[in-house]
């Protein structure tokens, strides 16, 4: 399946650029396609940081029941494997 492409223009100092291409021959890729596999991996990054929040944010609005969680530690003391 072939994916439609919009050419952007980014404007990078010579140093940036440089280096990009050093990772892109090492990864044996072309600077586009290094470039597209780090906004790639921004945009993951992104959505996990939000994903965390959301977590943090709902624990927060809605704490867990302490005797529920000593409950669960018992539990799992209990239960856990003799290493």
């Amino acid at each position: 399946m072939v994916m439609s492409r919009r050419e952007v223009l980014v404007q990078l100092d010579d140093d940036l650029v440089a280096r990009l291409d050093e990772v892109a021959a090492r990864s044996s890729v072309s600077r586009s396609e290094l470039l597209r596999r780090a906004a790639h991996a921004l945009i993951e990054a992104d959505e996990s940081a939000q994903a965390d929040q959301r977590l943090v944010d709902g624990y927060t609005k809605y704490p867990p029941d302490p005797l529920l969680l000593e409950t669960s530690r018992r539990l799992a003391a209990m239960n856990a494997p003799e290493w």
